[in-house]
Protein backbone atom coordinates (compact mmCIF):
# COMPACT_ATOMS: atom_id res chain seq x y z
CA UNK A 1 0.00 0.00 0.00
CA UNK A 2 0.98 3.55 -0.97
CA UNK A 3 2.88 5.91 2.43
CA UNK A 4 0.61 8.30 2.45
CA UNK A 5 1.05 11.99 2.60
CA UNK A 6 -2.61 12.91 2.34
CA UNK A 7 -3.35 13.69 5.41
CA UNK A 8 -2.47 12.89 9.38
CA UNK A 9 -6.11 11.25 9.73
CA UNK A 10 -4.91 8.73 7.44
CA UNK A 11 -2.43 6.84 10.14
CA UNK A 12 -2.93 4.83 12.81
CA UNK A 13 -3.51 4.66 16.48
CA UNK A 14 -0.58 4.90 18.72
CA UNK A 15 0.06 1.81 20.80
CA UNK A 16 0.37 3.79 24.00
CA UNK A 17 -3.53 4.73 22.98
CA UNK A 18 -4.63 1.17 22.33
CA UNK A 19 -3.53 0.19 25.31
CA UNK A 20 -4.79 2.67 27.37
CA UNK A 21 -8.35 2.10 25.58
CA UNK A 22 -7.59 -1.97 26.53
CA UNK A 23 -6.55 -1.16 30.34
CA UNK A 24 -9.91 0.72 30.32
CA UNK A 25 -11.82 -2.01 28.99
CA UNK A 26 -12.39 -3.53 32.74
CA UNK A 27 -15.26 -4.17 35.24
CA UNK A 28 -18.22 -2.00 34.84
CA UNK A 29 -18.37 1.85 35.19
CA UNK A 30 -21.03 4.27 35.11
CA UNK A 31 -21.95 5.58 31.29
CA UNK A 32 -22.24 8.93 30.02
CA UNK A 33 -19.59 10.68 31.23
CA UNK A 34 -19.24 9.71 35.03
CA UNK A 35 -16.72 7.22 35.20
CA UNK A 36 -13.53 7.87 37.37
CA UNK A 37 -12.07 7.93 34.16
CA UNK A 38 -14.27 10.82 32.84
CA UNK A 39 -13.00 12.67 35.71
CA UNK A 40 -9.28 12.36 35.51
CA UNK A 41 -9.05 13.14 32.02
CA UNK A 42 -10.97 16.51 32.76
CA UNK A 43 -8.76 17.20 35.95
CA UNK A 44 -6.04 16.97 33.49
CA UNK A 45 -7.66 19.53 30.71
CA UNK A 46 -7.86 21.74 33.86
CA UNK A 47 -4.27 21.56 34.62
CA UNK A 48 -3.56 22.33 31.03
CA UNK A 49 -5.82 25.08 29.99
CA UNK A 50 -6.75 26.57 33.72
CA UNK A 51 -9.20 25.42 36.63
CA UNK A 52 -12.21 27.23 34.98
CA UNK A 53 -12.72 25.43 32.25
CA UNK A 54 -15.49 22.71 31.24
CA UNK A 55 -14.34 20.04 29.06
CA UNK A 56 -16.93 17.91 27.42
CA UNK A 57 -16.30 14.98 24.73
CA UNK A 58 -17.80 14.73 21.30
CA UNK A 59 -17.46 11.74 18.61
CA UNK A 60 -15.19 13.71 16.33
CA UNK A 61 -14.38 17.00 14.86
CA UNK A 62 -17.16 18.03 12.82
CA UNK A 63 -19.13 17.38 15.89
CA UNK A 64 -16.94 19.58 18.65
CA UNK A 65 -16.42 22.11 15.84
CA UNK A 66 -20.92 22.45 15.72
CA UNK A 67 -21.14 21.89 19.29
CA UNK A 68 -19.02 25.03 20.05
CA UNK A 69 -20.62 27.52 17.60
CA UNK A 70 -24.34 25.95 18.83
CA UNK A 71 -23.51 26.96 22.12
CA UNK A 72 -22.03 30.58 21.20
CA UNK A 73 -24.98 31.27 19.04
CA UNK A 74 -28.79 31.62 18.05
CA UNK A 75 -29.85 31.10 14.74
CA UNK A 76 -29.99 34.27 13.65
CA UNK A 77 -26.22 34.81 14.42
CA UNK A 78 -23.69 34.93 11.61
CA UNK A 79 -19.73 33.27 12.12
CA UNK A 80 -16.87 34.95 10.48
CA UNK A 81 -14.18 32.53 9.45
CA UNK A 82 -11.29 32.31 6.84
CA UNK A 83 -11.99 31.51 3.55
CA UNK A 84 -10.18 27.74 3.88
CA UNK A 85 -11.52 27.31 7.16
CA UNK A 86 -12.67 23.50 8.13
CA UNK A 87 -16.33 24.89 8.83
CA UNK A 88 -16.71 26.59 5.76
CA UNK A 89 -15.13 23.98 3.55
CA UNK A 90 -15.06 20.81 4.75
CA UNK A 91 -17.97 20.24 6.93
CA UNK A 92 -20.45 20.17 4.30
CA UNK A 93 -22.68 22.36 6.00
CA UNK A 94 -23.13 21.02 9.37
CA UNK A 95 -22.36 24.67 11.33
CA UNK A 96 -25.16 26.56 9.13
CA UNK A 97 -27.59 22.93 9.24
CA UNK A 98 -27.59 22.91 13.16
CA UNK A 99 -26.74 25.95 14.24
CA UNK A 100 -28.98 28.12 12.02
CA UNK A 101 -26.39 30.46 11.43
CA UNK A 102 -24.94 32.22 8.30
CA UNK A 103 -21.06 31.80 7.46
CA UNK A 104 -19.44 34.09 6.58
CA UNK A 105 -15.37 33.39 4.97
CA UNK A 106 -13.05 35.70 4.49
CA UNK A 107 -10.12 35.02 1.88
CA UNK A 108 -7.03 35.43 3.36
CA UNK A 109 -3.45 34.95 2.08
CA UNK A 110 -2.29 32.81 4.54
CA UNK A 111 -4.87 30.94 5.88
CA UNK A 112 -5.10 33.80 8.89
CA UNK A 113 -7.36 36.59 9.92
CA UNK A 114 -6.79 40.05 11.19
CA UNK A 115 -8.64 42.46 12.76
CA UNK A 116 -8.38 44.72 9.69
CA UNK A 117 -10.09 41.69 7.81
CA UNK A 118 -12.67 41.28 10.61
CA UNK A 119 -14.02 44.45 10.98
CA UNK A 120 -15.22 44.89 7.16
CA UNK A 121 -17.84 42.44 8.37
CA UNK A 122 -18.71 43.84 11.64
CA UNK A 123 -22.07 45.82 10.46
CA UNK A 124 -25.24 46.13 10.93
CA UNK A 125 -25.76 45.77 14.30
CA UNK A 126 -29.75 45.82 15.72
CA UNK A 127 -30.35 46.19 11.60
CA UNK A 128 -33.17 42.95 11.98
CA UNK A 129 -32.88 42.51 8.07
CA UNK A 130 -29.02 41.11 8.22
CA UNK A 131 -27.73 38.37 10.60
CA UNK A 132 -26.21 39.42 13.79
CA UNK A 133 -22.18 38.73 13.81
CA UNK A 134 -21.48 36.94 17.11
CA UNK A 135 -18.92 34.78 16.54
CA UNK A 136 -15.45 35.10 14.81
CA UNK A 137 -13.90 31.49 14.02
CA UNK A 138 -9.93 30.55 13.51
CA UNK A 139 -8.03 27.47 13.35
CA UNK A 140 -4.66 27.01 14.82
CA UNK A 141 -2.98 25.45 12.95
CA UNK A 142 -4.85 27.10 10.20
CA UNK A 143 -5.15 25.43 7.24
CA UNK A 144 -2.44 25.56 5.22
CA UNK A 145 -0.36 25.05 7.89
CA UNK A 146 0.57 28.29 9.45
CA UNK A 147 0.52 29.51 13.06
CA UNK A 148 -1.25 32.45 14.82
CA UNK A 149 0.89 34.29 17.58
CA UNK A 150 -0.38 34.62 21.05
CA UNK A 151 -0.38 38.50 20.13
CA UNK A 152 -2.52 37.52 16.92
CA UNK A 153 -5.30 35.79 18.95
CA UNK A 154 -5.55 38.11 21.36
CA UNK A 155 -6.03 41.01 19.42
CA UNK A 156 -9.00 39.08 17.53
CA UNK A 157 -10.49 38.15 20.70
CA UNK A 158 -10.36 41.50 22.05
CA UNK A 159 -12.25 42.56 18.43
CA UNK A 160 -14.93 40.33 19.62
CA UNK A 161 -15.95 40.47 22.73
CA UNK A 162 -15.35 44.69 21.71
CA UNK A 163 -18.75 43.85 19.60
CA UNK A 164 -20.35 41.25 22.28
CA UNK A 165 -19.03 38.32 20.45
CA UNK A 166 -17.13 36.00 21.16
CA UNK A 167 -13.84 33.79 19.85
CA UNK A 168 -13.90 30.17 18.69
CA UNK A 169 -10.70 27.88 17.82
CA UNK A 170 -10.53 25.05 15.75
CA UNK A 171 -7.25 23.16 17.30
CA UNK A 172 -7.65 20.46 15.73
CA UNK A 173 -3.80 20.84 15.30
CA UNK A 174 -3.37 22.78 18.38
CA UNK A 175 -0.74 20.04 19.47
CA UNK A 176 1.28 20.61 16.53
CA UNK A 177 1.32 24.34 16.98
CA UNK A 178 2.08 24.07 20.42
CA UNK A 179 4.99 21.21 19.71
CA UNK A 180 6.54 23.83 16.97
CA UNK A 181 6.49 27.04 19.42
CA UNK A 182 6.77 25.51 22.51
CA UNK A 183 3.86 27.99 23.64
CA UNK A 184 1.88 26.43 26.44
CA UNK A 185 -2.15 24.86 25.50
CA UNK A 186 -2.96 28.09 28.22
CA UNK A 187 -0.66 30.38 26.52
CA UNK A 188 -2.48 30.35 22.95
CA UNK A 189 -5.94 29.59 24.26
CA UNK A 190 -6.97 30.38 27.61
CA UNK A 191 -4.95 33.37 28.63
CA UNK A 192 -5.17 35.57 25.16
CA UNK A 193 -9.37 34.95 25.51
CA UNK A 194 -10.69 32.71 23.81
CA UNK A 195 -13.73 31.77 24.48
CA UNK A 196 -14.84 28.22 23.06
CA UNK A 197 -11.85 25.54 21.65
CA UNK A 198 -12.36 22.16 19.80
CA UNK A 199 -9.12 20.85 20.72
CA UNK A 200 -8.38 17.48 18.45
CA UNK A 201 -6.41 14.42 18.83
CA UNK A 202 -7.49 12.08 16.63
CA UNK A 203 -5.00 13.82 13.61
CA UNK A 204 -2.47 12.94 16.47
CA UNK A 205 -2.64 9.41 17.50
CA UNK A 206 -5.92 9.22 19.03
CA UNK A 207 -8.41 6.88 18.05
CA UNK A 208 -11.66 8.80 18.21
CA UNK A 209 -13.23 11.45 20.36
CA UNK A 210 -12.85 15.29 20.68
CA UNK A 211 -12.85 18.06 23.55
CA UNK A 212 -15.54 21.07 23.80
CA UNK A 213 -13.59 23.48 26.42
CA UNK A 214 -15.79 25.91 27.28
CA UNK A 215 -13.71 28.93 28.75
CA UNK A 216 -16.79 30.85 30.14
CA UNK A 217 -18.81 28.86 32.94
CA UNK A 218 -21.90 30.68 31.78
CA UNK A 219 -21.76 28.94 28.00
CA UNK A 220 -21.36 25.30 29.30
CA UNK A 221 -24.73 26.22 31.80
CA UNK A 222 -26.93 24.31 29.08
CA UNK A 223 -24.74 22.24 27.03
CA UNK A 224 -25.22 18.59 28.67
CA UNK A 225 -28.58 19.17 26.60
CA UNK A 226 -26.92 20.42 23.82
CA UNK A 227 -24.93 17.97 23.26
CA UNK A 228 -27.51 15.38 23.60
CA UNK A 229 -29.66 17.43 21.01
CA UNK A 230 -26.58 17.26 18.64
CA UNK A 231 -26.43 13.43 18.76
CA UNK A 232 -22.54 13.61 20.06
CA UNK A 233 -23.11 12.12 23.34
CA UNK A 234 -20.92 9.11 23.82
CA UNK A 235 -22.16 6.04 26.55
CA UNK A 236 -19.15 4.64 27.29
CA UNK A 237 -17.49 7.87 27.53
CA UNK A 238 -14.61 6.39 29.15
CA UNK A 239 -12.65 4.71 25.85
CA UNK A 240 -12.35 8.73 24.89
CA UNK A 241 -11.55 10.06 28.52
CA UNK A 242 -8.82 6.57 28.45
CA UNK A 243 -7.14 7.95 25.25
CA UNK A 244 -6.88 11.84 26.41
CA UNK A 245 -5.26 10.65 29.64
CA UNK A 246 -2.88 8.41 27.50
CA UNK A 247 -2.47 11.55 25.28
CA UNK A 248 -2.24 14.39 27.58
CA UNK A 249 -0.30 12.75 31.35
CA UNK A 250 3.29 12.32 30.12
CA UNK A 251 3.30 14.62 27.04
CA UNK A 252 2.53 11.70 24.17
CA UNK A 253 0.99 14.88 22.39
CA UNK A 254 3.88 16.61 22.41
CA UNK A 255 6.02 13.67 21.16
CA UNK A 256 4.00 12.83 18.75
CA UNK A 257 3.33 16.22 17.21
CA UNK A 258 6.87 17.08 17.57
CA UNK A 259 7.73 14.27 15.19
CA UNK A 260 5.40 14.76 12.58
CA UNK A 261 6.31 18.86 12.50
CA UNK A 262 10.20 17.26 12.18
CA UNK A 263 9.11 15.17 9.15
CA UNK A 264 7.50 18.22 7.33
CA UNK A 265 10.67 20.07 8.00
CA UNK A 266 13.28 17.39 6.82
CA UNK A 267 10.57 17.32 3.55
CA UNK A 268 10.76 21.47 2.70
CA UNK A 269 14.88 21.04 3.65
CA UNK A 270 14.73 17.98 0.48
CA UNK A 271 12.69 20.60 -1.42
CA UNK A 272 14.68 22.97 -1.47
CA UNK A 273 17.03 21.00 -3.78
CA UNK A 274 14.10 20.56 -6.45
CA UNK A 275 13.83 23.84 -7.94
CA UNK A 276 10.48 22.65 -10.22
CA UNK A 277 8.64 22.74 -6.79
CA UNK A 278 7.75 26.37 -5.47
CA UNK A 279 6.52 26.02 -1.43
CA UNK A 280 4.08 28.53 -1.37
CA UNK A 281 3.35 28.66 2.55
CA UNK A 282 5.85 28.99 5.20
CA UNK A 283 5.72 25.71 7.13
CA UNK A 284 5.53 25.96 11.00
CA UNK A 285 4.19 22.97 11.94
CA UNK A 286 3.37 19.12 9.53
CA UNK A 287 1.89 20.61 6.19
CA UNK A 288 3.86 21.52 2.95
CA UNK A 289 2.01 23.26 0.47
CA UNK A 290 4.21 23.73 -2.84
CA UNK A 291 3.06 23.97 -6.44
CA UNK A 292 4.48 21.08 -8.96
CA UNK A 293 4.73 21.00 -11.90
CA UNK A 294 1.34 19.46 -13.62
CA UNK A 295 2.85 17.05 -15.99
CA UNK A 296 4.25 14.81 -13.62
CA UNK A 297 1.35 15.25 -10.78
CA UNK A 298 -1.28 12.45 -12.05
CA UNK A 299 2.27 10.32 -12.36
CA UNK A 300 3.31 11.26 -8.68
CA UNK A 301 -0.06 10.08 -7.32
CA UNK A 302 0.33 7.16 -8.22
CA UNK A 303 3.22 6.37 -6.32
CA UNK A 304 2.60 8.46 -3.67
CA UNK A 305 -0.80 9.63 -1.96
CA UNK A 306 -1.42 12.99 -1.28
CA UNK A 307 -4.15 15.85 -1.91
CA UNK A 308 -4.26 18.67 -5.01
CA UNK A 309 -5.36 21.91 -2.85
CA UNK A 310 -5.69 23.91 -6.19
CA UNK A 311 -6.07 22.00 -9.27
CA UNK A 312 -6.05 25.59 -11.20
CA UNK A 313 -2.16 26.01 -10.36
CA UNK A 314 -1.37 22.66 -9.12
CA UNK A 315 -0.64 23.79 -5.78
CA UNK A 316 -0.74 20.15 -3.93
CA UNK A 317 -0.71 19.73 0.33
CA UNK A 318 1.81 16.72 1.64
CA UNK A 319 1.01 16.48 5.44
CA UNK A 320 3.73 14.22 7.99
CA UNK A 321 2.30 12.26 10.98
CA UNK A 322 3.69 10.57 13.87
CA UNK A 323 4.15 7.96 11.97
CA UNK A 324 5.93 9.09 8.97
CA UNK A 325 9.35 7.87 8.64
CA UNK A 326 12.79 9.61 6.65
CA UNK A 327 12.63 6.87 4.50
CA UNK A 328 9.45 7.39 3.50
CA UNK A 329 10.56 10.75 2.66
CA UNK A 330 13.52 10.41 0.90
CA UNK A 331 11.46 7.22 -1.24
CA UNK A 332 8.98 10.56 -2.46
CA UNK A 333 11.97 12.84 -3.02
CA UNK A 334 13.31 10.11 -4.96
CA UNK A 335 10.53 9.65 -7.34
CA UNK A 336 9.62 13.03 -7.45
CA UNK A 337 13.17 14.01 -9.08
CA UNK A 338 13.18 10.86 -11.15
CA UNK A 339 9.37 11.86 -12.41
CA UNK A 340 10.42 15.40 -13.25
CA UNK A 341 14.36 14.17 -14.84
CA UNK A 342 11.72 11.53 -16.98
CA UNK A 343 9.76 14.32 -18.33
CA UNK A 344 12.59 16.80 -19.05
CA UNK A 345 11.57 19.24 -16.83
Amino acid sequence: MKRSFGSDNHSGVHPQILEAIEVANTDFVPAYGEDPYTQEAEALFRQEFGVDVNVFFSFNGTGANVLCLKALTQSYNSIICADTAHIHVDECGAPEFFTGCKVIAISTPNGKLTPDLVKRELKDFGFQHHAQPKVISISQATEFGTLYTPAEISALATLAHQYDMYLHVDGSRLANASASTGISFKTYITDTGVDALSFGGTKNGMLLGEAVVLLRPELAQNFLYIRKQAMQLFSKSRFIAAQYIAYLKNGLWKETASHANKMAAYLTSLLKNVPEVVVTHQVECNAVFAVIPRAVCQMLLEKHLFYVWDEEICQVRWMCSFTTTKEDIDLFISDLKSLLNQNNI
